[in-house]
């Protein structure tokens, strides 16, 4: 079998869809499928990661090739806007366009279940959810760089962190305040800023930021975001699955997280602690743990309830605990356990 992988502005797009591809390839390696990043037609499957123009293009010709097309729905309208400059107005009319984009497809590959709620809206076409996955690899002796990036961004424990571009629709509105919130807390946003992208809301939302809030820009070595953090703070407001919390989760970080539908599969106390809009009375349970924890009860909206839970996790022992229950939920996204799901649904498309 033989494979067209293709991943349309791959010169450009960085985060979280290009990670997403290499983690893909390194799975068809895994598996041993053939393949090649150029599209074309002498292949048994045409595999897209971005819809533009000339995947579209490609799509139409395949289709009249009889060659079986899967498109992975990493973009949706509403993960668009928020991002960056302009992209707020290009959200609407996008939706359109990627729902005849989509429809071109033989199957959809989801990277969740919500994600994959959103895309039947979008097409009748047969959809499955694979995860992005988390690269074990990647992460391999991150502890050996815990004293050289603390000592560099100048960061003491517990340092609450974010790793990832920063833009707004990833709740950094809610980061910059929780840390106004905290001045003994230390906080630290690692990724690409690229200011010229970004709208006058985010640009100020960073410059306005107070001083034990910190905004490294691009990182040599993401392994150091990784070592140098303690709690792993996802305030995000939309996302399709969030490949950096899984690397959190298997650094073994304890990982906070707004209460959205994509992280229903998270255990609230147990694999996380989540902050939502819920109100108290209403989710909260008489089942406590020994130490009269109540597991069930998301704590309250926005700025408040992230100071809540980040102090909960101002005790080690918490931190620790929470940080093995994640560490042991992430296995089940390694690489090595999702490879043969590409392998199963070539197969059934062929």
């Amino acid at each position: 079998m033989k494979v067209s992988h293709y991943f349309e502005f791959e010169e450009h797009v960085t985060g979280g869809i290009a990670a997403s591809v290499d983690h893909q390839r390194k799975m068809l390696d895994r598996v041993g499928i053939e393949y090649t990043t150029e599209p074309t037609l002498d292949a048994d499957v045409l595999h897209l990661n971005v819809m533009g123009p000339r995947s579209v293009w490609h799509a139409r010709r395949a289709r009249q090739a009889g060659v079986p097309v899967v498109a992975h729905t990493h973009v949706t309208a509403e993960d668009f806007g928020d991002s960056f400059r302009f992209t707020n107005a290009l959200a609407r009319p996008l939706k359109p366009y990627l729902r005849r984009a989509y429809g071109l497809a033989d199957l959809l590959v989801c990277p969740s279940e919500y994600n994959r709620d959103l895309i039947e809206s979008y097409a009748d076409v047969p959809t499955t959810v694979v995860s992005n996955g988390v690269d074990r690899e990647k992460l391999a002796g991150f502890e050996s760089l815990e004293a050289e990036y603390r000592e560099r961004y100048d960061l003491s424990p517990p340092t609450v962190f974010l790793v990832g571009h920063v833009i707004k629709r990833k709740g950094l509105e809610t980061f910059v305040e929780t840390a106004h919130r905290m001045p003994d807390v230390d906080f630290v946003w690692f990724g690409p800023i690229d200011r010229s992208l970004k709208g006058r809301d985010t640009t100020r939302l960073i410059d306005e930021a107070p001083s034990n809030c910190t905004f490294t820009g691009f990182v040599d070595d993401i392994r150091g975001a990784y070592a140098a953090g303690d709690v792993f703070c996802f305030p995000t407001h939309e996302e399709n699955e969030g490949i950096a919390l899984l690397e959190a989760m298997a650094a073994g970080k304890p990982v906070v997280v707004r209460d959205i539908e994509t992280f229903s599969w998270l255990a609230d106390g147990e694999e996380c602690l989540k902050v939502g809009d819920r109100d108290d009375e209403e989710t909260a349970t008489d089942d406590r743990d020994d130490n009269g924890r109540d597991h069930d009860r998301v704590r309250g909206d926005d700025v408040e309830g992230f100071v809540e839970a980040i102090d909960e996790l101002r005790d080690a022992d918490r931190r620790a605990e929470l940080g093995a229950n994640a560490a042991e939920r992430s296995e089940a996204f390694s690489l090595s356990a999702i490879a043969e799901r590409y392998r199963d649904l070539y197969a059934d498309l062929v």
